[in-house]
């Protein structure tokens, strides 16, 4: 692999016209795509063999005219001072503005008077509007929302509070201008690390045209593909961290070529052949990690993660060939006056060892000190994570700003908190003598449950073979308390089926959200075997080692532990949480913590690949286990400090994203990449090989007969170039010595 990298980056330099062109005209076809397309119809979350998809396809099926799928809107008042909702002038506004809204727009199923569908509280303070219309809440068009934001607008005047809450109102979300910061401090951190603002430049420039790529992609694709308002926001926030990691391990590798000497055509050739290889595999397991979120089986879970590693994939690719093209226009500027000074004091025999040669000498020094003292530090932040709730948030979780936010409180005060998360139970019929009777048993024995504060009567379809109950659970809809009272009904279920022969299902939004937690926690363990073990394949071809990948694979399950310790800190249990704009803790995203898990292991075995392909490296050309540890970190120490700051940064502005899953991913990303870049790799994965010497790097032969030579260190392009090595030999024979 590594002689074919060479001789593309050495193409890609040596016509770096054509390869600069080639980009030009696929960002110019992607962002000309993303113009044109179509606004994205519907962003449909399913979830296959679940009950509550069940009952929301079988509604579909018995109530055509229900819009099951259409979106809602609840338009709350809440009357000014010691008045009430029922006096004259309030219902008087209140019947205006439910005819406004009837008249506001074509797109509108129903809207219920809250007078007559009994919505209003008991002490008379509050009272709703429910609102619901045929299409879903991506296909509403501007005017719609405004005669829905516009419909309170009266009452307002008059001194009620007027809020709206529903998924109508729902847009696309804003991460304001804190991303812009990151990649403000990605910038920083380049020019501190090459010390040229040509180099710093290079891996921001080719990082955002490779998002462009890719975000522009997604767009122009996502109403044929179905894709949801946050698959381009994450695949932006990889896509533009491993861009410009990935780029910057190339620019890094070439101007160390460059500091030995050599033709800038042949750095760039040796460059791609060698850092290049490290990204192409560091690459392969992100993109592996993300593709695999589809053992998850959840269509929208499985579009964000091929979007995303589309995205990897496009990162990559600029790496080996637009990189190396963008370092034959730069000429001499990638290496300024200081940092070629800098270069050739390094050169020297008597010069001083840099931060990373320091550091590796102190860890070979005192393994077992630095081993405890990681392990026990990322055990106790780990520790919160045996708390862990999981779960997917409501519009309780907003921030107070929002009008939804509002709405929802008006109502957790005026009829309390499970009037915020109605459970939809679908009673099908079909199969019972007696359907009513069946119907009104179902609604007498929820009624008498615990946890469970009104139940309205069954409304049958017009065949009569299906009926509708809407249960108003006590608590709010992320609580346990509200997930125990959806088990207690399906419980309950089983004995009816049996007793009249109707099925009972529960669906709505509440239950959907129960669903899919559980189907998340089911997957877990699967999705961890298959990629973590599709990685632990693939870095034992890397590394030609055993030990190594399952260090890497033991060292990346213990920081993720720890990022779920921290995660579960701020936004459950409220740690930090006004620091980090956490309004309302609660149950932690159920798809967070897989999601996590895919995106974190991908990046920790970048690190992985980047910092000990080059202690194997120096290995294999004939020095002892402890000094190839020290030259590693010599030569990668500052770049993936750089880089895993740099991924930092990008993550960290998502925080300020208004989307709350897109803030707790910023979150956990940011968490994760810190343990695993400063505590792990930079000071347990040392400590273990300095532990481990010649054993680290030790391959049964029968299996270093099996594994295909992918030549990730170059070695092969070095006997290719004539430059072998006699000590390397010694030690590729110790490798494989059983």
């Amino acid at each position: 692999m590594a002689t074919f990298l060479y001789r593309l980056g050495r193409l890609a330099f040596r016509r770096r016209w054509y390869a600069a062109l080639i980009w030009v005209v696929l960002l110019a076809g992607a962002v000309g795509g993303a113009a044109y397309a179509s606004t994205p119809t519907s962003s449909s979350f399913s979830i296959p063999g679940t009950e509550a998809q069940r009952a929301f396809d079988l509604l579909e099926q018995r109530f055509p005219g229900a819009s099951a799928d259409g979106a809602t809107a609840r338009v709350v008042f809440k009357a000014p001072g010691h008045e009430k909702m029922t006096d004259a002038a309030n219902k008087a506004e209140v019947g205006k503005a439910v005819a406004d809204l009837k008249a506001g727009s074509a797109q509108i199923a129903s809207v219920s008077d809250p007078y007559t569908a009994g919505a209003v509280s008991k002490n008379g303070t509050t009272a709703y509007v429910s609102v619901s219309y045929k299409v879903s809440s991506m296909e509403l068009t501007d005017a719609t929302r405004d005669a829905l934001e516009d419909a309170g607008h009266a009452a307002q005047k008059s001194g009620m509070t007027v809020e709206i809450g529903g998924d109508a109102l729902q847009v696309m979300p804003e991460t304001g201008a804190t991303e812009i910061i990151g990649v403000a401090i990605a910038a920083v951190v380049l020019v501190i690390t090459f010390g040229s603002l040509v180099a710093a430049g290079l891996p921001l420039l080719t990082a955002l045209i490779g998002v462009g790529v890719g975000v522009s992609t997604i767009t122009a694709l996502a109403n044929v593909l179905d894709l949801g308002s946050t698959t381009s926001i994450l695949a932006m926030m990889i896509g533009l961290a491993v861009g410009i990691d990935y780029a910057l391990f190339i620019v890094s590798r070439y101007r160390a070529e460059l500091a030995e000497g050599r033709e800038r055509e042949e750095a760039a050739g040796r460059a791609v052949g060698t850092a290049g290889s490290a990204v192409v595999f560091a690459g392969l397991t992100v993109v592996i990690a993300l593709a695999g979120l589809a053992v998850v089986n959840i269509p929208m879970l499985s579009k964000m993660g091929f979007a995303a590693a589309g995205t990897v994939v496009i990162a990559v690719l600029i790496a080996l060939t637009l990189v190396p093209a963008m370092m034959g226009f730069a000429g001499k500027l990638v290496m300024g006056r200081k940092a070629r000074r800098a270069a050739e004091a390094e050169q020297r025999p008597d010069a001083k060892p840099n931060m990373g040669t320091r550091w590796a000498r102190f860890v070979l020094r005192r393994p077992v000190w630095v081993l405890l003292v990681g392990v026990l530090g990322l055990g106790a932040v780990a520790v919160p994570a045996a708390s862990l709730e999981m779960g997917l948030p409501d519009e309780g979780s907003q921030p107070t700003s929002t009008t939804q936010r509002r709405a929802y409180d008006l109502l957790s005060e005026g009829f309390g908190p499970g009037f915020n998360g109605p459970l939809m139970v679908v009673v099908d019929t079909a199969d019972s003598s007696d359907g009513k009777a069946a119907a009104k048993r179902v609604t007498d024995e929820i009624a008498g449950m615990k946890g469970v504060v009104a139940v309205t009567p069954a409304q049958f379809n017009k065949a009569g073979d299906a009926a509708m109950v809407t249960v108003i659970p006590k608590d709010r809809p992320s609580s346990v308390e509200t997930e125990n009272v959806v088990h207690a009904i399906r419980d309950a279920g089983q004995d009816i089926r049996s007793d009249t022969g109707a099925e009972l299902l529960v669906t709505g939004s509440t239950a959907m959200n129960i669903d899919f937690s559980q189907k998340m926690n089911d997957a877990l363990l699967p999705y961890l075997a298959l990629v973590v073990g599709l990685a632990f394949l693939l870095l034992m071809v890397v590394f030609r080692s055993v030990l190594v990948p399952l260090k890497a694979a033991l060292g990346f399950l213990l920081s993720v532990v720890a990022a779920l310790g921290a995660v579960v800190a701020v936004y459950q249990w409220g740690w930090l949480g006004s620091l980090f704009g956490v309004e309302q803790t609660g149950p932690i995203m159920s798809m967070m913590p897989i999601f996590m898990v895919g995106v974190v292991f991908g990046l920790a075995m970048d690190y992985e690949v980047f910092l000990v392909t080059r202690m194997r490296e120096a290995y294999v050309h004939g020095e002892k286990p402890g000094q190839a540890v020290v030259t590693g970190f010599r030569h990668g120490a500052r770049v993936v400090t750089a880089a895993a700051v740099i991924m930092m940064a990008v993550f960290a502005g998502f925080i300020g994203s208004s989307e709350q899953m897109v803030k707790m991913i910023g979150f956990s990303l940011a968490i994760a990449v810190f343990f695993d870049a400063f505590v792990v790799r930079m000071a347990i994965v040392p400590a273990v090989l300095a532990l481990l010497g010649h054993r680290a790097w030790w391959l049964p032969r029968w299996l270093d007969r099996l594994l295909p030579n992918v030549d990730v260190e170059g070695e092969g392009l070095r006997k290719q170039l004539g430059e072998t090595s006699g000590e390397g030999a010694g030690n590729e024979r110790e490798l494989t010595r059983v």
